[in-house]
């Protein structure tokens, strides 16, 4: 077997490790997503960089940097977290919300930017036209999700308990003054990453790189858990459950799979970059051929 296609297939099984050890909640091997991309970026190299030959490495180095910074920690190494709600101030972190899209969505914001800037250009009409209505219900949840919850943070539940009775009347609400600054600003990362994986996308496709085209769009699919991650970062003691379509519970976890939607994530995720990578290497069908020189 030639060596470019054997580190294929050994990037896709290390992504397939790392997968069933965050389904499991259990990492098979700890440096398995960092081993994937790493392969992945070996098999880059040996299959052929195409034009220009620094974009492909160069989207692939933030990757790799953020797969080392959230490798997984030892078992029982992790210390137990508390979060207390109802200390009586309605003051919302505007920030965290924001804080927490960016690190888990910085790397791949990267590496689209990267790519879009080496294969910058105009793309087809029909292409953009379907990368704008794909963008349509990624917005559209961002806005439903903010809508949702700067709603129901405008009203508190107080529930007072005598002896023999439980009482629920509407309290005050949280300032929709910082509530919906720091939803807005939650969702900004994710939808950055899902407007800029259309764009690159529809160029791609335009350079028939179709391949390559279905694993940036992935990666505006990507931007869906990763925007209700963000939101529940923001940390308000308030219910919108029936909102979040892509949340960590969305799947119900279970004993035997107690990471269901976090595992699809890191599917969606790493078969992405696979296809994006396999798809750029491959011959470019946009380039004219070489006529072959005549028999002599």
């Amino acid at each position: 077997m030639r060596r470019a296609p054997l580190l294929l297939i050994l990037a896709a099984v290390s992504a397939v490790a790392h997968v069933v050890g965050v389904l499991v909640a259990a990492p098979l091997w700890r440096g398995a997503e960092v081993l994937s991309l790493a392969l992945l970026l070996a098999y880059a190299v040996a299959a052929g960089l195409p034009a220009p030959r620094w974009a492909v490495s160069a989207a692939l180095v933030p990757l790799i940097v953020d797969a080392v910074r959230t490798i997984p920690a030892e078992p029982g190494a992790g210390d137990v977290g508390w979060t207390v709600y109802g200390s009586g101030d309605s003051a919302v972190d505007r920030t965290a919300g924001f804080d927490a899209a960016l690190a888990g969505s910085w790397a791949a914001l990267v590496a689209v930017a990267v790519l879009l800037l080496a294969y910058r250009g105009r793309g087809r009409r029909r292409h953009l036209i379907a990368a704008s209505v794909a963008a349509a219900p990624v917005v559209g949840y961002a806005a439903v999700r903010v809508a949702d919850i700067a709603v129901a943070a405008g009203t508190r539940v107080v529930e007072t308990r005598t002896r023999n009775t439980l009482t629920r009347v509407d309290g005050p609400g949280y300032d929709q003054a910082d509530v919906v600054p720091a939803l807005v600003l939650a969702v900004l990362p994710p939808l950055a990453l899902a407007l800029a994986a259309l764009a690159l996308a529809a160029l791609l496709a335009g350079r028939g790189r179709r391949l390559a085209a279905t694993g940036a769009a992935l990666l505006a699919v990507l931007a869906l858990p990763l925007l209700d991650a963000a939101i529940e970062a923001v940390r308000l003691p308030v219910s919108a459950d029936g909102a979040a379509l892509f949340a960590w519970y969305a799947i119900t976890p279970t004993t035997a799979m107690p990471q269901p939607m976090t595992a699809l994530t890191a599917v969606v995720e790493l078969a992405a970059y696979l296809l994006l990578v396999a798809g750029l290497t491959g011959a470019d069908r946009a380039a004219p051929a070489v006529p072959a020189p005549a028999a002599g």
